[in-house]
């Protein structure tokens, strides 16, 4: 006998045994994996993509400098000039945990306690849902994560704004940029709490992690198995002819059916093992605070020529990484048709591109701050990666589309994608808007990410579209589910009563 045939037969006893408790796991994570693709196609969709957009007009505006000299608030995260239901305002954020405060434009007043009403307000433009004929049946300031907003969504504080309709349509929203979260109703709600319960395990207490990780392994380690067992068999046990009944179905399953399995179970695995001691926080950090005494109202007649003059759509105040103040007035942003649902899911995995240039002032001065955006972001890099040595930078994009290192639940674009190295060894993603951190990913994260995303989510079949992305994936599963685990445990039951009556 062959060295292959006693490998082969080595393989045959394995996969027999195994073929049980794989079946098993690939009933339980193959059915509840289809939960995601079924909630991220037929589930809640936001109307609109874009924010709400309007054309940034001072000329009736007091001097930014007196406003918030006024309102007596020296430090602040971030100061920027949102549209409202009504009119622009000053948003002000003073901490990044607590709810941002708005004044008008025209006579500096505060609005009290006006961030719930601008998280309303952002919630029915992206849903589309008219004040009078769909009442809001509960608003909530959320800072944690929780089953129904878990931790993926990576923004904290938003409102939850749950509207009065039948199926409780829920929208969550990030004030500070403007940004829809996530959207939720009872069917989503439904599917969400099958796929924690039955595919994410993650509603077991951290202090059972040990079995999550015990269970999921046995099963889908299983799985992985069977996989790989059942392509070696098809390797070392080639035939010349067509085997006919169940076992030719298994075989001709296997072909189609095993490479797929294997790669859904392994990036599985790795998924569940570096995420289960991993942060599950977020990355999204703020700049050293804003210091507000500095700044000079007698500049103002500069940013009322410049927003009228450039049809600016935004107008922010940050800080360079020496403390500089700097008004940054951002142009007009790409739009996306809000009547057709399609192209809005495709914009919201793929992000869009902001195509025109940024202008920065000194907020002292009222001069042109040369350094420009790109400069903003290396400087900005120095403090949030503790670089000394400028030096352990590799390189500095502009990304302007979601992809595999950033993801659509960011929801910020355009960053700069700065990637360090030694002794870093991390990707940074800086939001020069804002002047904040967006998002962090260390070098050793990398290949689980691009397991995930090929081997798992098969990111390699985007460019088909995202219909067809999730039909592909549940046509594979099905498929394994019924001509690999059904015809499989047919031929393991027919065996061993064939057994018995030998």
């Amino acid at each position: 006998m062959s060295k292959r045939q006693h490998m082969a037969r080595a393989a045959l006893r394995w996969h027999r045994p195994l073929s049980l408790v794989g079946a098993a796991g690939l009933l339980v994570w193959g059915l509840s994996g289809l939960l995601h693709p079924i909630m991220t196609s037929f589930g809640p969709q936001q109307a609109v993509f874009a924010g709400p957009q309007r054309m940034l007009d001072l000329s009736d505006s007091m001097p930014l400098a007196t406003i918030l000299a006024t309102s007596g608030i020296a430090q602040a995260a971030a100061v920027r000039i949102v549209p409202a239901e009504a009119s622009h305002l000053l948003q002000v954020t003073v901490a990044a945990d607590s709810p941002r405060r708005y004044f008008r434009l025209d006579n500096g007043l505060e609005l009290s306690a006006y961030d719930q009403q601008q998280a309303e307000f952002l919630a029915r433009h992206y849903l589309q849902l008219d004040r009078d004929n769909v009442p809001v049946q509960e608003i909530r300031y959320q800072t944690e994560f929780d089953g129904e907003y878990p931790w993926v969504n990576r923004l904290l504080p938003v409102y939850r704004v749950q509207f009065a309709t039948a199926d409780r349509l829920t929208a969550y929203v990030y004030t500070e940029t403007g940004a829809l979260a996530a959207v939720n109703n009872d069917f989503k709600r439904l599917l969400q709490n099958g796929f924690r319960w039955l595919h994410t395990w993650d509603w077991i207490p951290e202090q059972a992690l040990w079995l999550r990780l015990s269970v999921v392994t046995v099963l889908v380690g299983a799985l992985l198995l069977l996989a790989a067992s059942g392509l070696f068999l098809l390797w070392s046990l080639r035939r010349r002819h067509r085997v006919g009944g169940a076992r030719g179905w298994h075989r001709a399953a296997g072909y189609l059916f095993g490479l797929p399995l294997a790669m859904l179970s392994f990036s599985g695995l790795f998924h569940l093992y570096q995420t289960a001691w991993a942060d599950t926080g977020i990355n999204l950090r703020f700049n050293a605070p804003l210091d507000l005494r500095t700044l000079q109202p007698e500049i103002h007649p500069v940013l009322l020529e410049i927003s009228r003059t450039s049809a600016a759509q935004s107008l922010s105040l940050i800080a360079d990484a020496d403390g500089t103040p700097l008004y940054r007035l951002g142009l007009p942003k790409v739009d996306v048709n809000a009547n057709h649902p399609p192209a809005i899911r495709s914009a919201r995995f793929a992000g869009l591109q902001g195509d025109e240039p940024v202008l920065y002032l000194d907020a002292r001065s009222g001069l042109p701050w040369e350094p420009g955006d790109r400069e903003l972001a290396l400087r900005l890099g120095d403090v949030f990666s503790g670089a000394t040595d400028r030096g352990v930078l590799r390189d500095a994009t502009l990304v302007t589309r979601f992809g595999i290192d950033y993801d659509f639940r960011n929801k910020r674009l355009p960053v700069w994608r700065l990637d360090y190295g030694a002794p870093v060894n991390a990707i940074l993603f800086v939001d020069t808007n804002a002047g904040v951190l967006a998002d962090r990913v260390n070098k050793a994260d990398i290949p689980e990410r691009l397991s995930f995303s090929f081997l798992h989510k098969w990111n390699f079949l985007r460019p088909l579209g995202h219909t067809a992305q999730n039909l592909i994936i549940s046509i594979m599963v099905l498929g394994a589910l019924l001509l690999m685990a059904g015809i499989g445990a047919t031929i393991y039951f027919r065996q061993r009563a064939n057994s018995k009556q030998g």
